[in-house]
This record gives structure tokens, sequence and C-alpha cells, in this order.
């Protein structure tokens, strides 16, 4: 079972343009992710998947300098872009994760593919695990799971525009066709909100990282709340910040 993680980025975003690249403690947003990706021992391959538009050059050129493997496809047509991705690299099982998420969790996504492992060996079938169905961890730990052959039929049979742009409603708004789980955390903290979208979501960042980050060292969720619960201020710079769509996963990074 080949596990490939596959981060999807590019620079052009509508709120705050170029966000991946923003440098973060010596390292670009992008490259924090892919090393608490990389973090998780189940992932077999991590791959940043951007558009073949020129402005994205640079982050082919900073997945190299990351040492990821890279691929380039449609910018509107995420899901395409995933699948050929996803072809491309072999993957049995893939991972989706974004590239706006800088406090991404390996150890979330660990237990995920821990039970997604366990589990399918067993003989429970899952076509999809994500964390956010029923959501209990804050915006920006987001990861999804399925299998290369559920990824193929969504990009055989989901024709409409949000479908394709978004990689896997077509798979969460059809749970007659699909096995769906969800994990849930022992603790409810989907209050807090971990992604950057907006200059709000910066700052709030910005600040953790300032009060946390140590290189070579990846902090945990835990160690953030702990934070945030001593210094309650620094939750207030982006409450106040709404998710720009009614999707569950955000996509055309």
């Amino acid at each position: 079972m080949r596990i490939v993680a596959i981060i999807q980025a590019r620079m052009g975003s509508t709120r705050l343009p170029g966000k991946v690249m923003k440098q973060l403690c010596g390292q670009t947003v992008m490259a924090h992710v892919i090393c608490r990706v990389q973090a998780c021992p189940l992932v077999d391959e991590v791959v940043v998947a951007t558009t073949t538009s020129l402005v994205d050059d640079v982050i082919v050129a900073e997945a190299e300098r990351c040492g990821v493997k890279w691929f380039r496809g449609s910018e509107e047509d995420v899901l395409e872009r995933y699948y050929l991705a996803a072809k491309k690299y072999s993957a049995d099982v893939v991972v989706r994760v974004t590239s706006d998420c800088p406090l991404f969790d390996p150890k979330v996504l660990s237990q995920m593919l821990e039970y997604f492992k366990t589990e399918t060996v067993e003989g429970l079938k899952i076509d999809y695990l994500s964390n956010c169905l029923n959501r209990s961890y804050p915006r920006g730990l987001d990861a999804e799971v399925f299998t290369l052959s559920v990824l193929e039929k969504v990009f055989q049979e989901a024709h409409q525009l949000y479908e394709r742009e978004h990689v896997t409603p077509y798979i969460y708004e059809h749970p007659e066709m699909f096995a769906l789980y969800n994990q849930i955390n022992d603790e409810d903290i989907s209050t807090y909100r971990f992604t950057l979208d907006t200059e709000e979501d910066w700052k709030l960042i910005e600040a953790i990282y300032t009060s946390l980050y140590q290189y070579g060292e990846i902090f945990s969720t835990e160690e953030i709340i702990s934070l945030l619960k001593v210094k309650p201020e620094m939750v207030t710079l982006n409450t106040h910040i709404k998710q720009k769509n009614t999707y569950l996963i955000k996509s055309k990074l």
C-alpha cells in the first residue's frame, strides 16, 4: 500500500496572494507544510501539485529546494491535477493536504492512516476518511485520505465545476456510493482557526511560530492550545474571519 501525500499549491489567492511563499521563521509557509507532512512516518512520498502557470514556477523551485517531487497540471480542474499526480507517482492511497496550513499536525494524520491501514487490512471498506466531515479539529489541520480507485471514479464521473475545483465534494455528497468515515478528536477544538487565508490569520500563525518554533522540531497542536490558553488575546486575532466558501475542504490552491 503506497501512500502518497499530495499538497496542492499555487501563488494565486484572492484574499492573500502569494501566501504559501511568505517567510515564517526563516522558511516559507509551504516548506513548513512539507516538513510537517513528511513527519508522518506512514507517508511514502510527498508531492507538491501546482499549476502550469508561469507564476507558479516559484512553487516548483521551492518544492525542489525542499527535496520533494512535484507535478504541474490544470489551474481550474484541481481534480484532474490530483488524479494525474497520483497516477504519475504510483499512489495506492492519496492523502490530500493544502499548502496554506503551516500548523498541520502529523500526529493527527498518523492516527488517521493507522486506522485506515488497520481497518482495511481487516476487511472494512473505507473509500474516504477525513477529519472534517463532522469537524472537531480546527481549520488548518484538515486531511483527507482516499484510494486511487476512488479518485479515478470521481475523476471519470464528477462533471460539475465545483466538483472539479474542490476535488472531493463528489465523494462526500454521495454517501450512497462511497463508504465515508470521519476522525473525531477527543476534545472539540474546532472553534480555533489555524488556516492561512487572510492577514489576520497570518498574524496569529506568525505569533504562534514566534512563540513555539525551534528549527528542526515540530511543535504539536497540544502545545498550540496550551499557548493560546495562556495568551487568550492571540485567539482574537482571527476569530472574526469567516470561511470563504461553504465546502468542507478548501481548494484551488
